[in-house]
């Protein structure tokens, strides 16, 4: 599946997506993260420096940016894994807002994304 595709299946919520799992099972899917991670940012580095982008994007990266942080901060989200985890996945989406918005990566061209 191509970055784009892959990112309108996550940003509707469809069956098996990141968001559907978070959002109505209470689980965050690690690997599912990763893959909608990974694609968000290879969409952003396609993007950069384009005076354009589609509505549909902007609103994902949006709400992804604000829902998550809200969704997960509720006492009692399951988080089995270490705060340190949330944290930089918390901080990775609201890079890669700023990074698809302003068409520039918050980071010097050199950077090595970690693996989440």
């Amino acid at each position: 599946m191509d970055d784009l595709a892959l990112l309108r299946r996550e940003f509707d919520a469809e069956d098996g997506s990141f968001l559907l799992q978070l959002r109505c099972d209470l689980h965050w899917d690690k690997e599912a993260f990763s893959r909608l991670e990974q694609a968000m940012r290879r969409v952003c580095a396609r993007q950069e420096g384009r005076d354009r982008l589609e509505r549909w994007l902007v609103e994902g990266y949006w709400y992804l940016a604000d829902f998550v942080p809200a969704h997960t901060g509720h006492p009692d989200f399951p988080r089995p894994e270490p705060p340190e985890y949330y944290e930089a996945a918390l901080e990775r989406l609201h890079d890669l807002q700023t990074w698809f918005v302003s068409g520039c990566s918050p980071y010097i061209p050199e950077h090595v994304w970690p693996d989440l």
